[in-house]
């Protein structure tokens, strides 16, 4: 083989990466020899990720609820991932915010776009039998949605609506977090009492969720936005971007769960612990939590009927 001034000059690249490492480059290049070809089913891990779908029972329908799960929770692994690059971007701007963003409401689209998938490709039958065997288990434990919310927004906008007046962006995360507007949705129907859906996800996740709420209060997607200069503020571009975020997980995202809980649930109220006890009908409705992370960049007609529009054609046709 030749060795051409390009190879002669990618070596020396080689040397000096592993000279300024302290390192010899020959025995890196000794175990490039003796190293094993990449294999797309070693990389991607194939054989554990097939093993990964354990189900409680014999439903064939069961395998395609624990699948659709856990590509949700891939997707929302995929949102976390953009929304660190945006906070650890040394000298954000405006074109790198937009093109991350875009990459986050691309992830929840898909999400919402194929979601049929589940709530069209389940019995129902099927699915309120299964569903029982896996109480008090629910979608509502979704830390990583959890974080999502988090990272795209100041706290306070998720504090529950009627107490929200009462904070700012100056109070305590901790006395926040007990406002929180979902623990509400975990609420028994009759007694009010807090679910034991919530009673276990508390216990697992809240002194993780209240770190990461602390370390997001400077660099949440709103604070970075905030500080881009002005005229880039004002861009469309950015505009759109974040709102689009704001109706992916605030109103799509939601309502494609309110729509499967209508298929399957609504005309039978004693189905309600088919959701892990959640009370679904008051959760999940966007025009009640009024969850809206840049209230800012929305009119005030547009956040008085938040959500409303696409509720009322869901229930038209469930």
């Amino acid at each position: 083989m030749e060795i051409t001034p390009e190879i002669r000059e990618k070596l020396e690249k080689i040397n000096d990466k592993y000279a300024a490492l302290g390192q010899d480059m020959s025995s890196y290049l000794d175990g490039l020899l003796h190293a094993d070809t990449v294999k797309y089913w070693d990389y991607i891990a194939v054989d554990t990720l097939l093993s990964l779908q354990k189900p409680r029972t014999s439903f064939p329908d069961e395998i395609i609820f624990i699948v659709y799960h856990q590509i949700t929770e891939l997707y929302f692994k995929l949102c976390l991932h953009e929304f660190d690059q945006i906070s650890e971007q040394e000298h954000l701007s405006a074109d790198f915010l937009v093109e991350r963003t875009t990459r986050i409401n691309r992830y929840f689209e898909a999400l919402t776009k194929s979601f049929d998938i589940m709530v069209q490709g389940m019995e129902k039958e099927q699915f309120l039998k299964f569903r029982m065997s896996l109480l008090p288990a629910s979608g509502f434990q979704s830390a990583q949605y959890r974080l999502v919310e988090m990272a795209s927004t100041d706290f306070v906008n998720l504090v529950h609506k009627d107490v929200r007046h009462k904070f700012d962006n100056t109070s305590s995360i901790s006395e926040m977090y007990e406002h929180i507007y979902w623990k509400e949705g975990a609420t028994e129907l009759a007694s009010g009492k807090k679910t034991l859906t919530l009673e276990q996800f508390e216990e697992r996740y809240s002194a993780e969720f209240i770190k990461y709420a602390q370390e997001k209060v400077e660099n949440n997607l709103w604070q970075c936005y905030l500080r881009l200069e002005k005229s880039d503020r004002e861009r469309e571009d950015v505009i759109r971007a974040l709102k689009q975020n704001d109706v992916n997980v605030n109103i799509n995202w939601p309502l494609v769960h309110y729509k499967s809980a209508a298929r399957y649930l609504q005309k039978d109220p004693n189905d309600v612990a088919a959701t892990g006890g959640t009370n679904w009908q008051k959760y999940l409705p966007p025009r009640f939590q009024k969850r809206i992370f840049y209230p800012d960049l929305w009119s005030e007609k547009e956040k008085e009927e938040w959500g409303k529009s696409w509720v009322e054609d869901i229930l038209a046709i469930s």
